[in-house]
């Protein structure tokens, strides 16, 4: 992603020039929602206006929003797809808490959407959906296009555009002979050109997309562009619109962007990985929602001596990944929360044997099946303690899209200096939000050092060594990792306790109680190699410490950053390694009076920080499917401050401005 602004888009006329001249208005920042049946292509459309905001170098977040089934009921309030983009000329940390416009292709996008929309909010609605049939199905009684100015209105407050987005987007590529149907399935493109005009975004991104796209079906790759510019000059042109907002370029660290996603970023980490421990890379997976494109992604990248497996299921894909670390292998397998219950006696043979191996766990709603594309963070005890007998698991977890790279780089690193399976904790919020990312050098990155036993280690007591494969470095308590057929250190591994030091079986209860706590001893020595916890406490004065895990980062950070605004203090801390917790926790949560712990689950944090350092560390959770929304955990902030420091806080504008249907989510 580049800092410069790009170049004003030149669109061919399709329609004449209007008299008046058009206004600019600047703003800071701005939120759109694209939103329409699962069919109409709003993750296509945001995904573009995204790349669009990329090139002309805004701060970006981004959150996609789509039913799990492959073609929802079309016109339901099920089946509405979404995508929003909160875009900025500083830097920001949420895809946003409510949009300040709204693009809808049909009643029932407005419908599920409406409620999110705060009072003055832009309305751009597709006009040509609104039949009684679909109305019917969105649960309108009537046409509320039809009601607009009247004692009735539900659209009353929204700047409300009604547009005939398709019947527009027909006229515009007639000449290239499609169908009605087939030259209908342009509009969002029409809007994509239409929302580019209204925000200065550069077109040429798109049109150099769709060239690519459509390079071999000349007629539809003709309608998309056509529909596109078509939407860029009906901005221009029309009366409807007088105004065009700008929102400038953010100020960046020099570097080199580029706009990332979470799944994209964990697998540019993986292989980054490779490269850094001279390991070739092998990936046992099995497809699951939202973890599927690491498998894809990984796939394209046998030059850097990447290998995939497809397995025919979750078992048969750990088992082969801890196959290939058996070899000398940098093993990872990649799934979602139903996958991992199915991996979790692998798992447990991957602590026995103590192999390393990156387990990524993509979280999303549950239990079950579940909600397969929407988001969630309850899989973390599951992540702890789902596996039968003592067997511990470090544990990572990434903050950001981008943050997803340097999280599987040092699950990596653990895996292989520890010899132990690893958990990466991303979640469907990561997976698919997408945001600015500065593309690091490699020799920034760790070394990861394999190490990989060369020589026997154990004197016979007659002259001569054999190899023991349970003889442990002093420092990190790892076993050495011999690569099968190294002559002189053949050696047997497997599921029964192992002799510390010998490897061979034993049932013997004295040997089993040291080997249990010598594994965990061996987590825990991770801290050791852990740099100290960042504590963002500005004033230095703050008596609340929020403190959160994952995705939960800019939530946290942007109702943080509105409470300072407001004129109080409060601390922020964000773990990055959940197991073991890094050695300066405790001290940093005894500093504070109150400790919030904001999760998409009901607790599970909450509940490890409680049993470990006995302190009142309180809850905020939901499980919407939803990222957490900044205002309500402000006000859920002010609420601990006010108790804490013994006065009324009001938060004023940089609280709550909600839909008076709205709940505020609990405190728990």
């Amino acid at each position: 992603m580049g800092t410069a602004r790009a170049p004003r888009p030149s669109c061919e006329r399709v329609g004449p020039n209007v008299s008046q001249t058009k206004q600019v208005k600047q703003l800071d920042r701005v939120i759109i929602r694209f939103a329409g049946d699962s069919g109409d292509g709003m993750q296509l459309t945001g995904d573009r206006f995204t790349q669009e905001s990329a090139v002309f170098g805004n701060d970006l977040v981004t959150l996609p929003n789509f039913p799990a089934e492959i073609r929802a009921p079309q016109g339901t309030i099920p089946g509405v797809s979404s995508f929003q983009i909160h875009f900025a000329d500083h830097d920001i940390l949420t895809a946003g808490d409510r949009p300040d416009v709204l693009v809808a292709m049909n009643p029932a996008a407005l419908k599920a959407n409406l409620g999110d929309l705060p009072k003055g909010a832009t309305i751009i609605v597709d006009t040509h959906d609104f039949t009684k049939r679909n109305l019917d199905k969105a649960g309108y009684s009537s046409n509320p296009l039809d009601k607009l100015g009247e004692v009735d209105d539900i659209l009353a407050g929204f700047q409300v555009q009604p547009v005939d987005l398709t019947g527009i987007t027909v006229e515009a590529v007639k000449e290239f002979g499609l169908s009605r149907k087939d030259a209908a399935r342009a509009k969002n493109m029409f809007a994509l050109g239409l929302l580019s005009w209204m925000y200065g975004r550069p077109t040429e991104p798109t049109i150099a997309f769709l060239e690519k796209k459509f390079a071999k079906v000349a007629d539809i790759l003709g309608a998309n562009i056509a529909a596109f510019k078509a939407g860029w000059n009906y901005g221009e042109t029309t009366e409807t619109f007088v105004v065009q907002y700008e929102i400038k370029p953010a100020k960046m660290h020099a570097g080199t962007y580029r706009n990332i996603t979470g799944n994209l970023a964990l697998s540019y980490g993986l292989v980054a990985a490779g490269v850094r421990s001279k390991l070739p890379v092998f990936l046992g997976s099995y497809p699951i929602t939202p973890a599927s494109d690491i498998l894809h992604e990984l796939s394209k990248h046998k030059a850097f001596g990447v290998t995939t497996l497809q397995a025919e299921d979750e078992i048969a894909g750990i088992g082969a990944a801890i196959g290939a670390s058996f070899a000398g292998q940098l093993a990872i397998t990649t799934t979602s929360g139903p996958g991992i219950a199915l991996k979790s006696e692998a798992i447990g043979l991957a602590v026995m044997t103590e192999l390393p191996l990156v387990v990524v766990n993509v979280q999303r709603g549950g239990p079950s099946t579940g909600l397969p594309t929407k988001t969630e963070q309850a899989d973390l005890l599951q992540a702890m303690y789902g596996r039968n007998g003592e067997a511990p698991v470090p544990i990572v977890a990434p903050q950001s899209p981008g943050d997803c790279f340097a999280a599987a780089v040092e699950a990596a690193r653990i895996a292989v200096t520890y010899r132990t399976p690893v958990f990466l904790l991303s979640d469907g919020y990561l997976a698919n939000g997408s945001e600015p990312w500065a593309i690091p050098s490699v020799d920034e990155l760790p070394v990861i050092e394999a190490d990989f036993a060369t020589e026997a280690n154990h004197d016979k007591g007659d002259g001569t060594k054999d190899f023991w494969p349970y003889l442990r470095d002093p420092e990190t308590l790892a076993r050495p990792w011999a690569v099968p057929g190294t002559a002189g250190l053949e050696h047997r591994i497997g599921g029964l306790e192992k002799g510390e030091g010998h490897g061979n079986i034993s049932y013997d209860p004295a040997n089993h109680d040291k080997m249990v706590r010598i594994r965990q001893e061996k987590v825990q020595r991770i801290a050791d190699s852990l740099p100290p916890l960042e504590v963002d406490d500005p004033s230095g004065e703050a008596k609340v410490l929020v403190i959160g895990w994952g995705s939960t980062y800019g939530p946290i950070g942007a109702a943080c950053r509105r409470v300072r605004r407001a004129g109080y203090d409060v601390a922020q801390v964000h773990l990055r390694h959940l197991n073991p917790f890094p050695k300066d926790l405790g001290e940093i949560l005894k500093g504070y009076d109150k400790v919030l712990v904001p999760e998409m689950n009901l607790g599970q944090l909450s509940k490890m920080l409680r049993a470990e350092y006995l302190v009142d560390a309180q809850g905020y959770n939901h499980v919407y499917g939803l990222p957490l929304k900044a205002a309500e955990l402000a006000e859920a902030i002010g609420v601990l401050v006010g108790e804490a420091e013994g006065r009324e806080v009001d938060l004023g504008e940089h609280g709550l401005n909600l839909p008076a249907d709205h709940e505020e989510a609990p405190l728990r």
